[in-house]
């Protein structure tokens, strides 16, 4: 799987669970399992892909705001997943307003969906480093929101579990790191995962256009909803 990741750096993380991606290619082919209630074209945008439900690999962090959480404590709840770098200045900003974007898209039923990230950056480890990333990207407007780190061992064991690749380049510079995102359902496991994506200017800014920003909100509400209890 190619993923876009770091300041106009590419990576090639490959997702250990997963064999085949649509992610980029512009294909009009439509992957097996998508949630129905997302178009063809969106999902080749988002590079969408269904898992084989396995369980998420549970972990024990602690958030933004010092509280220490476990994975496996938001159970009855569509979990959606990203790895971040709070200091990241490239793709994770887009990611954040795609998360803010998708919690207003849901309306009411964004209460019962959680936002999560876990810190990819070894040199940023600290509360107050995801507590001022959150803020910074109004991440903090969604109630569910919940920005975990913890020690570098950690961490790292948790990167490895979910097929992340990480490198850390000082702690001065953006880290490089695999973009996934993972749905996870109420009963704890992985449902669907996708593959943010940037464009860069010339002068290396990252941007997406605002059309792609809208539809990869709209894209990450419209999967979250199908994994939502029925009744």
């Amino acid at each position: 799987m190619l993923v876009v990741v770091g300041a106009g750096f590419v990576a090639f993380g490959i997702h250990y669970r997963n064999a085949h991606s649509t992610a980029g290619s512009g294909a009009s082919i439509r992957a097996a399992g998508i949630p129905p209630n997302i178009s063809t074209p969106l999902a080749n945008l988002m590079g969408i892909d269904a898992l084989p439900s396995t369980a998420a690999p549970n972990f024990t962090l602690t958030d933004q705001n010092g509280q220490t959480l476990s994975l496996s404590s938001f159970r009855g709840h569509p979990v959606v997943l990203e790895f971040m770098d709070p200091h990241c200045t490239d793709i994770c900003p887009i990611v954040s307003q795609e998360f803010v974007d998708a919690y207003h898209d849901l309306g009411k039923a964004g209460r019962n969906v959680v936002f999560l990230a876990v810190n990819v950056n070894r040199y940023a480890l600290t509360v107050k480093d995801v507590a001022t990333f959150s803020s910074a990207h109004g991440l903090d407007a969604i109630p569910t929101w919940r920005f975990f780190t913890g020690p570098y061992p950690t961490l790292a064991a948790i990167w490895k579990q979910y097929g992340i690749a990480v490198i850390s380049r000082g702690p001065t510079k953006d880290t490089i790191h695999s973009s996934i995102i993972y749905f996870i359902g109420p009963n704890g496991r992985e449902r669907f995962l996708a593959s943010p994506q940037d464009n860069h200017t010339k002068s290396g800014r990252a941007y997406l256009p605002l059309n792609q920003l809208a539809a990869w909100g709209h894209g990450i509400a419209l999967a979250s909803k199908d994994l939502l209890p029925r009744g």
